[in-house]
């Protein structure tokens, strides 16, 4: 695969390389790209997780009380867990 790039993108490419950061600056790239398919996979995480909660309706919870609950378990350190 070629690319072309504009000379101000490929100086930037380079300068990565010449700081030591990457090898070449097709490690440079692919490193990028390995970077966006992450960032892509965390998104459609998000939108799907998004989706469920959306799905999921309203909950009938006092927001308050919730939010006191949550507080309270980050003190204890159980936030993440399933255990109120």
């Amino acid at each position: 695969m070629n690319i072309s790039l504009p000379e101000g993108l490929k100086a930037w490419a380079e300068a990565r390389v010449a700081e030591g950061r990457y090898s070449s600056t097709s490690d440079y790239v692919r490193d990028l790209m390995r970077r966006d398919q992450e960032a892509e996979e965390k998104l459609r995480t998000l939108r799907a997780m998004i989706e469920e909660g959306v799905a999921s309706g309203v909950s009938e919870r006092d927001p308050f009380a919730y939010l006191a609950e949550l507080r309270e378990r980050a003190r204890r350190g159980v936030i993440g867990s399933d255990a109120a």
